[in-house]
């Protein structure tokens, strides 16, 4: 299992994209410099009245394949 660590920072009118599907997927530079992509699906979950904001943590299997997205500690 491969576990990328990133920041992200979604505003509430940004995700709307997001959530009517015209952007279905993230991109996002993890702590280590590498950038990954993932459903954004994975973000419905920590939606709120202030968007997606947080520090996360990306698990992937050994095909690349996501597995679980977290909120990671700050």
């Amino acid at each position: 299992m491969t576990r990328y660590a990133f920041q992200l920072r979604i505003t509430p009118e940004a995700y709307l994209d997001y959530y009517r599907g015209t952007i279905r997927h993230v991109i996002v530079r993890c702590t280590t410099g590498q950038t990954v992509q993932f459903p954004a699906a994975l973000l419905q979950r920590f939606v709120t009245t202030e968007g997606v904001q947080g520090y996360f943590v990306l698990t992937c299997d050994e095909n690349h394949k996501c597995v679980e997205l977290q909120r990671g500690p700050q």
